[in-house]
Protein backbone atom coordinates (compact mmCIF):
# COMPACT_ATOMS: atom_id res chain seq x y z
CA UNK A 1 0.00 0.00 0.00
CA UNK A 2 1.44 3.49 -1.00
CA UNK A 3 2.86 6.14 1.67
CA UNK A 4 -0.36 8.45 0.52
CA UNK A 5 -2.75 5.62 0.13
CA UNK A 6 -2.15 5.05 3.68
CA UNK A 7 -2.04 8.82 4.99
CA UNK A 8 -5.55 9.08 3.06
CA UNK A 9 -6.47 5.99 5.52
CA UNK A 10 -5.30 7.44 8.70
CA UNK A 11 -7.07 10.46 7.78
CA UNK A 12 -10.33 8.79 7.43
CA UNK A 13 -10.27 6.53 10.27
CA UNK A 14 -9.20 9.71 12.42
CA UNK A 15 -12.37 11.72 11.07
CA UNK A 16 -14.81 8.67 11.81
CA UNK A 17 -13.16 8.24 15.16
CA UNK A 18 -14.07 12.28 15.64
CA UNK A 19 -17.33 12.31 14.16
CA UNK A 20 -18.57 9.29 16.87
CA UNK A 21 -16.40 11.04 19.53
CA UNK A 22 -18.05 14.55 19.34
CA UNK A 23 -21.60 13.26 19.68
CA UNK A 24 -20.89 11.87 22.75
CA UNK A 25 -21.32 13.68 26.26
CA UNK A 26 -21.10 12.64 29.79
CA UNK A 27 -23.31 12.86 32.88
CA UNK A 28 -21.39 15.31 34.26
CA UNK A 29 -17.62 15.71 34.15
CA UNK A 30 -16.76 12.17 33.56
CA UNK A 31 -14.93 11.99 30.38
CA UNK A 32 -11.56 11.33 30.34
CA UNK A 33 -9.08 12.29 28.06
CA UNK A 34 -5.63 11.40 27.81
CA UNK A 35 -2.90 12.67 24.99
CA UNK A 36 0.41 11.03 24.62
CA UNK A 37 2.84 12.85 22.38
CA UNK A 38 5.87 10.84 20.91
CA UNK A 39 8.05 12.81 23.22
CA UNK A 40 6.50 11.68 26.40
CA UNK A 41 7.35 8.93 28.70
CA UNK A 42 4.32 6.43 28.89
CA UNK A 43 6.15 6.08 32.82
CA UNK A 44 5.35 9.67 33.22
CA UNK A 45 2.03 9.57 31.88
CA UNK A 46 1.43 5.85 34.07
CA UNK A 47 2.15 8.62 37.33
CA UNK A 48 0.06 11.43 36.24
CA UNK A 49 -2.69 9.26 35.84
CA UNK A 50 -2.21 7.47 39.04
CA UNK A 51 -1.85 10.97 40.95
CA UNK A 52 -5.12 11.73 38.92
CA UNK A 53 -7.06 8.63 40.52
CA UNK A 54 -6.52 9.49 43.81
CA UNK A 55 -7.51 13.07 43.46
CA UNK A 56 -10.53 11.53 41.86
CA UNK A 57 -11.81 10.12 45.36
CA UNK A 58 -12.17 14.09 46.94
CA UNK A 59 -14.77 14.29 44.51
CA UNK A 60 -18.31 14.74 46.06
CA UNK A 61 -20.73 13.25 43.76
CA UNK A 62 -20.46 9.38 44.90
CA UNK A 63 -21.79 8.86 41.45
CA UNK A 64 -19.43 11.36 39.70
CA UNK A 65 -16.43 10.05 42.06
CA UNK A 66 -17.08 6.20 40.93
CA UNK A 67 -17.43 7.62 37.03
CA UNK A 68 -14.12 9.21 37.04
CA UNK A 69 -12.16 6.66 38.96
CA UNK A 70 -13.30 4.09 36.31
CA UNK A 71 -12.14 6.02 33.72
CA UNK A 72 -8.79 6.93 34.79
CA UNK A 73 -8.40 2.94 35.79
CA UNK A 74 -9.35 2.28 32.31
CA UNK A 75 -7.07 4.89 31.17
CA UNK A 76 -4.40 2.98 32.97
CA UNK A 77 -4.84 -0.21 31.92
CA UNK A 78 -4.79 1.10 28.04
CA UNK A 79 -1.75 3.07 28.76
CA UNK A 80 -0.08 -0.61 30.25
CA UNK A 81 -0.43 -1.96 27.30
CA UNK A 82 2.03 0.44 25.19
CA UNK A 83 5.80 0.64 25.99
CA UNK A 84 5.94 3.86 23.93
CA UNK A 85 4.00 6.21 22.46
CA UNK A 86 5.37 5.40 18.92
CA UNK A 87 6.01 7.45 16.19
CA UNK A 88 2.89 10.02 16.70
CA UNK A 89 1.42 9.23 19.80
CA UNK A 90 -1.31 8.18 21.45
CA UNK A 91 -4.73 9.47 22.36
CA UNK A 92 -7.71 7.80 24.67
CA UNK A 93 -10.81 8.74 25.18
CA UNK A 94 -12.74 6.79 27.94
CA UNK A 95 -15.75 7.66 30.30
CA UNK A 96 -19.46 6.56 30.77
CA UNK A 97 -21.34 8.16 28.09
CA UNK A 98 -24.95 8.77 27.99
CA UNK A 99 -26.88 6.53 26.16
CA UNK A 100 -30.55 7.24 26.70
CA UNK A 101 -33.44 7.56 29.57
CA UNK A 102 -30.52 8.67 32.22
CA UNK A 103 -28.35 5.67 31.09
CA UNK A 104 -24.61 5.49 31.07
CA UNK A 105 -21.89 2.72 29.55
CA UNK A 106 -18.50 3.17 29.71
CA UNK A 107 -16.80 3.12 26.25
CA UNK A 108 -13.02 3.71 25.76
CA UNK A 109 -11.31 4.64 22.14
CA UNK A 110 -7.43 4.81 21.47
CA UNK A 111 -6.06 6.25 18.30
CA UNK A 112 -2.44 5.23 17.58
CA UNK A 113 -1.98 5.28 14.55
CA UNK A 114 -2.84 9.94 13.80
CA UNK A 115 -2.18 11.36 10.65
CA UNK A 116 0.38 13.94 12.43
CA UNK A 117 2.51 13.71 15.82
CA UNK A 118 0.44 15.01 18.73
CA UNK A 119 1.90 17.92 19.28
CA UNK A 120 1.45 18.13 23.33
CA UNK A 121 0.42 16.22 26.48
CA UNK A 122 -3.40 16.77 27.32
CA UNK A 123 -5.36 15.54 30.33
CA UNK A 124 -8.95 16.48 30.71
CA UNK A 125 -12.05 15.31 32.88
CA UNK A 126 -15.09 17.02 31.74
CA UNK A 127 -18.22 16.85 30.05
CA UNK A 128 -17.21 16.48 26.40
CA UNK A 129 -13.94 14.92 25.00
CA UNK A 130 -10.99 17.29 24.19
CA UNK A 131 -10.91 17.15 20.45
CA UNK A 132 -8.96 20.17 19.40
CA UNK A 133 -5.58 18.32 18.34
CA UNK A 134 -7.53 15.64 16.27
CA UNK A 135 -9.54 18.70 14.84
CA UNK A 136 -6.66 20.19 13.45
CA UNK A 137 -4.94 17.35 11.74
CA UNK A 138 -7.84 17.25 9.74
CA UNK A 139 -7.32 21.22 8.56
CA UNK A 140 -6.38 20.77 5.15
CA UNK A 141 -3.18 23.75 5.04
CA UNK A 142 -2.81 23.62 1.40
CA UNK A 143 -5.22 26.09 -0.20
CA UNK A 144 -5.64 28.48 -3.18
CA UNK A 145 -7.59 31.62 -2.88
CA UNK A 146 -10.30 31.80 -5.93
CA UNK A 147 -11.68 35.54 -7.90
CA UNK A 148 -13.82 35.89 -10.28
CA UNK A 149 -15.01 39.05 -11.76
CA UNK A 150 -16.71 41.31 -14.20
CA UNK A 151 -18.23 44.45 -13.93
CA UNK A 152 -21.73 43.70 -13.09
CA UNK A 153 -20.49 41.18 -9.71
CA UNK A 154 -17.32 39.64 -8.39
CA UNK A 155 -17.08 36.20 -5.61
CA UNK A 156 -14.01 35.00 -3.99
CA UNK A 157 -12.90 31.97 -1.53
CA UNK A 158 -10.70 29.22 -1.36
CA UNK A 159 -10.30 25.90 -2.75
CA UNK A 160 -9.14 23.61 0.28
CA UNK A 161 -8.30 20.15 -0.02
CA UNK A 162 -11.40 18.91 -1.99
CA UNK A 163 -13.52 21.88 -0.41
CA UNK A 164 -14.68 24.73 -2.41
CA UNK A 165 -15.64 27.82 0.26
CA UNK A 166 -17.22 30.83 -1.42
CA UNK A 167 -16.70 33.41 0.99
CA UNK A 168 -18.70 36.89 -0.39
CA UNK A 169 -20.51 37.83 -3.69
CA UNK A 170 -20.81 40.89 -4.47
CA UNK A 171 -22.99 42.68 -6.86
CA UNK A 172 -21.85 46.34 -8.54
CA UNK A 173 -24.31 49.41 -9.08
CA UNK A 174 -21.76 50.18 -12.01
CA UNK A 175 -24.29 51.19 -14.87
CA UNK A 176 -23.41 48.97 -18.43
CA UNK A 177 -24.83 52.06 -20.82
CA UNK A 178 -26.12 55.42 -20.69
CA UNK A 179 -28.17 57.53 -23.13
CA UNK A 180 -27.28 60.57 -22.58
CA UNK A 181 -25.72 62.66 -25.49
CA UNK A 182 -23.50 65.86 -26.44
CA UNK A 183 -21.72 67.83 -23.51
CA UNK A 184 -22.98 64.91 -21.14
CA UNK A 185 -21.32 61.85 -22.35
CA UNK A 186 -17.94 62.67 -21.75
CA UNK A 187 -18.79 62.79 -17.58
CA UNK A 188 -21.47 59.61 -17.60
CA UNK A 189 -18.17 58.02 -19.00
CA UNK A 190 -16.28 59.52 -16.71
CA UNK A 191 -18.86 58.45 -14.05
CA UNK A 192 -19.07 55.06 -15.20
CA UNK A 193 -15.40 54.49 -14.72
CA UNK A 194 -15.09 55.76 -11.56
CA UNK A 195 -17.64 53.59 -10.44
CA UNK A 196 -16.10 50.77 -12.00
CA UNK A 197 -13.11 51.60 -10.33
CA UNK A 198 -14.35 51.93 -6.47
CA UNK A 199 -16.07 48.06 -7.55
CA UNK A 200 -13.17 46.69 -8.52
CA UNK A 201 -11.36 48.29 -5.40
CA UNK A 202 -13.84 47.20 -3.04
CA UNK A 203 -13.66 43.41 -4.40
CA UNK A 204 -10.26 43.11 -4.50
CA UNK A 205 -9.72 44.66 -0.78
CA UNK A 206 -12.35 42.54 0.52
CA UNK A 207 -10.50 39.30 -0.97
CA UNK A 208 -7.43 40.47 0.46
CA UNK A 209 -8.92 40.96 3.89
CA UNK A 210 -9.85 37.22 3.51
CA UNK A 211 -6.89 35.86 2.41
CA UNK A 212 -4.03 37.95 4.40
CA UNK A 213 -4.62 36.12 7.57
CA UNK A 214 -4.14 32.73 5.89
CA UNK A 215 -1.55 33.89 3.60
CA UNK A 216 1.08 31.34 5.03
CA UNK A 217 -1.33 28.41 4.13
CA UNK A 218 -2.02 29.60 0.64
CA UNK A 219 -0.31 27.92 -2.55
CA UNK A 220 -1.62 30.84 -4.89
CA UNK A 221 -4.12 32.90 -6.18
CA UNK A 222 -6.45 31.84 -9.00
CA UNK A 223 -8.63 34.69 -11.55
CA UNK A 224 -11.25 34.14 -13.88
CA UNK A 225 -14.02 36.05 -15.16
CA UNK A 226 -15.92 36.20 -18.40
CA UNK A 227 -14.62 39.32 -19.84
CA UNK A 228 -11.56 41.47 -20.04
CA UNK A 229 -12.31 42.54 -16.97
CA UNK A 230 -9.80 40.51 -14.90
CA UNK A 231 -7.11 41.07 -16.36
CA UNK A 232 -7.78 45.06 -15.97
CA UNK A 233 -8.23 44.52 -12.41
CA UNK A 234 -4.95 42.18 -12.10
CA UNK A 235 -2.91 44.51 -14.60
CA UNK A 236 -3.75 47.99 -12.48
CA UNK A 237 -2.79 46.35 -9.26
CA UNK A 238 -6.02 46.22 -7.42
CA UNK A 239 -4.84 43.70 -5.11
CA UNK A 240 -2.25 44.09 -1.80
CA UNK A 241 1.17 43.42 -2.93
CA UNK A 242 1.64 40.14 -0.89
CA UNK A 243 -1.33 39.01 -2.47
CA UNK A 244 -0.09 39.84 -6.02
CA UNK A 245 2.53 37.66 -5.81
CA UNK A 246 0.38 34.40 -5.28
CA UNK A 247 -1.46 35.62 -8.49
CA UNK A 248 -0.88 32.40 -10.77
CA UNK A 249 -0.72 32.79 -14.77
CA UNK A 250 -2.80 32.51 -16.90
CA UNK A 251 -6.18 34.17 -16.19
CA UNK A 252 -9.24 32.10 -16.87
CA UNK A 253 -11.95 32.78 -18.60
CA UNK A 254 -14.83 31.50 -16.92
CA UNK A 255 -18.99 31.83 -17.46
CA UNK A 256 -19.84 33.50 -14.57
CA UNK A 257 -18.79 35.79 -11.83
CA UNK A 258 -20.72 34.25 -8.72
CA UNK A 259 -20.35 31.07 -7.19
CA UNK A 260 -20.52 28.96 -10.74
CA UNK A 261 -17.71 30.86 -11.71
CA UNK A 262 -15.67 29.91 -8.93
CA UNK A 263 -16.66 25.85 -9.47
CA UNK A 264 -16.28 26.59 -12.72
CA UNK A 265 -12.62 28.39 -12.10
CA UNK A 266 -11.56 25.16 -10.03
CA UNK A 267 -12.47 23.18 -13.29
CA UNK A 268 -10.88 25.21 -15.51
CA UNK A 269 -7.78 25.76 -13.05
CA UNK A 270 -7.30 22.03 -12.06
CA UNK A 271 -3.49 21.34 -13.89
CA UNK A 272 -2.52 24.40 -12.34
CA UNK A 273 -3.77 23.63 -8.70
CA UNK A 274 -1.23 20.83 -8.27
CA UNK A 275 -2.01 21.14 -4.43
CA UNK A 276 -5.85 20.32 -4.81
CA UNK A 277 -7.37 17.16 -5.08
CA UNK A 278 -10.49 18.88 -6.56
CA UNK A 279 -9.44 18.16 -10.05
CA UNK A 280 -7.93 14.69 -10.14
CA UNK A 281 -11.01 13.05 -7.74
CA UNK A 282 -13.58 14.42 -10.63
CA UNK A 283 -11.55 13.39 -13.31
CA UNK A 284 -11.55 9.60 -11.66
CA UNK A 285 -15.41 9.90 -11.49
CA UNK A 286 -16.08 11.28 -14.73
CA UNK A 287 -13.75 8.54 -16.05
CA UNK A 288 -15.59 5.93 -14.32
CA UNK A 289 -19.26 7.19 -15.48
CA UNK A 290 -17.84 7.54 -19.19
CA UNK A 291 -16.35 4.00 -18.95
CA UNK A 292 -19.63 2.45 -17.45
CA UNK A 293 -21.81 3.83 -19.99
CA UNK A 294 -20.05 2.00 -22.74
CA UNK A 295 -21.40 -1.04 -24.51
CA UNK A 296 -18.47 -2.99 -23.06
CA UNK A 297 -17.65 -1.45 -20.28
CA UNK A 298 -14.63 -1.34 -18.68
CA UNK A 299 -16.04 -0.48 -15.19
CA UNK A 300 -18.09 -2.27 -12.73
CA UNK A 301 -19.75 -1.07 -9.37
CA UNK A 302 -21.25 -2.87 -5.95
CA UNK A 303 -19.44 -4.24 -3.63
CA UNK A 304 -20.26 -8.20 -4.83
CA UNK A 305 -19.12 -7.31 -8.84
CA UNK A 306 -16.19 -5.24 -7.31
CA UNK A 307 -15.23 -7.79 -4.87
CA UNK A 308 -15.18 -10.57 -7.88
CA UNK A 309 -13.24 -7.80 -10.23
CA UNK A 310 -10.73 -7.92 -7.49
CA UNK A 311 -10.44 -11.62 -7.08
CA UNK A 312 -9.72 -12.12 -10.73
CA UNK A 313 -6.92 -9.24 -10.68
CA UNK A 314 -9.57 -7.12 -13.36
CA UNK A 315 -9.05 -3.89 -11.26
CA UNK A 316 -6.76 -0.77 -12.16
CA UNK A 317 -8.04 1.59 -9.75
CA UNK A 318 -10.73 1.25 -7.25
CA UNK A 319 -13.36 3.96 -6.16
CA UNK A 320 -13.98 4.15 -2.72
CA UNK A 321 -16.29 6.74 -1.07
CA UNK A 322 -15.04 7.87 2.19
CA UNK A 323 -19.08 8.19 3.38
CA UNK A 324 -18.82 4.44 3.54
CA UNK A 325 -19.54 3.26 7.11
CA UNK A 326 -19.83 -0.75 6.65
CA UNK A 327 -18.02 -3.16 8.14
CA UNK A 328 -16.79 -6.34 6.77
CA UNK A 329 -17.22 -9.04 9.91
CA UNK A 330 -16.21 -12.41 10.74
CA UNK A 331 -19.04 -14.52 12.25
CA UNK A 332 -18.88 -17.81 14.30
CA UNK A 333 -21.96 -19.70 15.36
CA UNK A 334 -21.81 -21.45 18.90
CA UNK A 335 -24.22 -24.41 18.00
CA UNK A 336 -22.44 -25.64 14.75
CA UNK A 337 -19.54 -23.37 14.84
CA UNK A 338 -19.63 -22.58 10.90
CA UNK A 339 -17.28 -19.69 10.29
CA UNK A 340 -18.52 -16.96 7.64
CA UNK A 341 -17.90 -13.02 6.64
CA UNK A 342 -20.36 -10.76 5.61
CA UNK A 343 -21.24 -6.78 5.29
CA UNK A 344 -22.81 -5.43 8.44
CA UNK A 345 -24.18 -1.86 7.58
CA UNK A 346 -24.86 -1.09 11.22
CA UNK A 347 -24.24 -3.15 14.52
CA UNK A 348 -27.44 -3.90 15.48
CA UNK A 349 -27.63 -5.49 12.36
CA UNK A 350 -27.02 -9.52 13.24
CA UNK A 351 -27.25 -11.95 10.64
CA UNK A 352 -28.35 -15.56 11.29
CA UNK A 353 -25.88 -18.29 10.70
CA UNK A 354 -26.13 -19.55 6.90
CA UNK A 355 -25.85 -23.22 8.01
CA UNK A 356 -28.24 -24.11 10.75
CA UNK A 357 -30.14 -20.38 10.53
CA UNK A 358 -28.94 -20.11 14.50
CA UNK A 359 -29.54 -16.89 15.73
CA UNK A 360 -26.99 -17.32 18.66
CA UNK A 361 -23.83 -16.32 16.72
CA UNK A 362 -20.55 -14.11 18.07
CA UNK A 363 -18.15 -11.65 16.27
CA UNK A 364 -15.08 -12.95 15.82
CA UNK A 365 -12.32 -9.54 16.33
CA UNK A 366 -9.75 -10.80 14.38
CA UNK A 367 -11.55 -11.17 11.01
CA UNK A 368 -13.46 -7.94 11.29
CA UNK A 369 -12.41 -4.42 9.72
CA UNK A 370 -13.85 -1.69 8.06
CA UNK A 371 -15.03 -2.43 4.57
CA UNK A 372 -12.69 0.39 3.51
CA UNK A 373 -9.65 -1.05 4.92
CA UNK A 374 -10.71 -4.30 3.67
CA UNK A 375 -11.26 -3.60 0.09
CA UNK A 376 -7.83 -1.88 0.21
CA UNK A 377 -6.12 -4.46 0.99
CA UNK A 378 -7.52 -7.03 -1.30
CA UNK A 379 -6.60 -4.54 -4.05
CA UNK A 380 -2.94 -4.30 -2.76
CA UNK A 381 -2.98 -8.12 -3.83
CA UNK A 382 -3.04 -7.43 -6.90
CA UNK A 383 -0.96 -4.18 -7.12
CA UNK A 384 -4.74 -1.83 -8.22
CA UNK A 385 -4.57 1.45 -7.05
CA UNK A 386 -7.31 3.14 -4.85
CA UNK A 387 -8.91 6.29 -4.65
CA UNK A 388 -10.74 7.39 -1.86
CA UNK A 389 -13.15 9.59 -2.78
CA UNK A 390 -14.84 12.38 -0.66
CA UNK A 391 -18.69 13.75 -0.57
CA UNK A 392 -17.44 17.02 -0.74
CA UNK A 393 -17.81 17.08 -4.27
CA UNK A 394 -20.24 16.87 -6.71
CA UNK A 395 -19.16 14.08 -8.46
CA UNK A 396 -18.37 12.27 -4.99
CA UNK A 397 -22.08 12.14 -4.00
CA UNK A 398 -23.49 11.14 -6.89
CA UNK A 399 -20.92 8.07 -7.23
CA UNK A 400 -22.14 7.15 -3.55
CA UNK A 401 -26.12 8.11 -4.29
CA UNK A 402 -25.97 6.24 -7.07
CA UNK A 403 -23.53 3.29 -7.05
CA UNK A 404 -23.48 2.59 -3.50
CA UNK A 405 -19.77 3.91 -2.85
CA UNK A 406 -18.07 1.37 -4.12
CA UNK A 407 -16.77 1.19 -7.78
CA UNK A 408 -13.51 0.18 -10.05
CA UNK A 409 -12.08 1.03 -13.67
CA UNK A 410 -11.37 -2.34 -15.04
CA UNK A 411 -8.16 -3.08 -16.99
CA UNK A 412 -10.06 -5.06 -19.68
CA UNK A 413 -14.01 -5.57 -20.55
CA UNK A 414 -15.06 -7.64 -17.89
CA UNK A 415 -18.35 -8.98 -16.71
Amino acid sequence: MSDELEQQQRRLRLKKALEELTAMRGMGTELVTVIVPPDRMIHDVRQHLSQEAGQAANIKSKSTRKHVADAVESAIATINRYKTPGERGIAIFVGHVIVGNNKSRLISTVIDDPPQPFPSFRYRCDSRFELSQLEEMLIDRAAYGLFVIDRSESAYGLATGKRMHCQEHITSQVPSKHGRGGQSAQRFERLIEEAAHNFFKKSAERACSYWLPQIENIEGIIVGGPGATKDFVVKNEYFHHEINKLIREPLFDVGYSNESGLRELIQRAGGLMDQIELDAERNLVDQFLREVMQTHPKATYGEKMVRSALDQGAVHTLLLSEALRQRRVGWVCKPCKHEWEATQKSRSDLPNCPACDSENIREDPDRTKDLLDELSMLAGHTSAKVNLISMDTEEGATMYDAFGGIAAILRYAWS
